[in-house]
């Protein structure tokens, strides 16, 4: 770029002037643009939620919610029992499942005796208080709040009759297995709970 001055040489000229404006608006137009890519460049994770027993749904809400406060683009797709998620009177009273749960304190052949679910679950919701743990509920509203995208599964809706209007507020229904497929094949992290 050549610059023109004045006779003396000293003082550039109004043309001169005129091109190192549209430079300098050129390249603050190519600076916003590269901040802007930059900020379109936010990470993404689907979440698959399956399961609706107590010790399941912890793993996805404190994913979801954890990529959130880092800006993260983030789906958390109910099915199934995950459903009991998203309801808010099941939510409340999700249950431990100590069979075949390698990670109980006591063996399977004891777990397997009649109310051993109950023993095993008040015994994970007294180390929840304990350790003053969010509850599925609080997780559930800190993610809708942090704008995680809460979605249920409408084939399992229908299939297990849930009632729509028992989710929490703020929670897409209506959702079918070909959005969740298109959002997993677009998110740059994936992941089945």
């Amino acid at each position: 770029m050549s610059t023109d001055t004045d006779e003396a040489g000293g003082e550039p000229t109004a043309a001169s002037a005129a091109e190192l404006q549209a430079r300098v608006e050129e390249l603050e137009e190519r600076l916003a643009a590269v901040e802007s890519d930059d900020a379109d460049d936010g990470k993404s994770m689907v979440i698959i939620a399956t399961k609706g027993t107590l010790d399941m749904a912890y793993p996805p809400l404190i994913l979801a919610s954890t990529a959130a406060a880092f800006d993260w683009d983030v789906t958390l797709f109910h099915t199934f029992w995950g459903l009991d998620i998203l309801h808010e009177e099941r939510s409340k009273n999700l249950k431990l499942s100590s069979v075949g749960n390698p990670n109980m304190p006591v063996p399977n052949a004891i777990a397997a005796l009649p109310g051993m679910d109950r023993v095993t679950t008040a015994m994970m919701e007294k180390r929840i208080d304990d350790n003053e743990t969010a509850t599925i509920e609080e997780l559930v509203d800190t993610s809708l709040e942090m704008g995680v995208e809460m979605q249920a599964c409408q084939m399992t809706i229908d299939l297990m009759d849930y009632d729509e209007d028992e989710f929490y507020d703020g929670v897409t229904v209506g959702v079918g297995a070909a959005t969740a497929l298109q959002r997993m094949a677009d998110a740059d992290v994936q992941l089945l709970v």
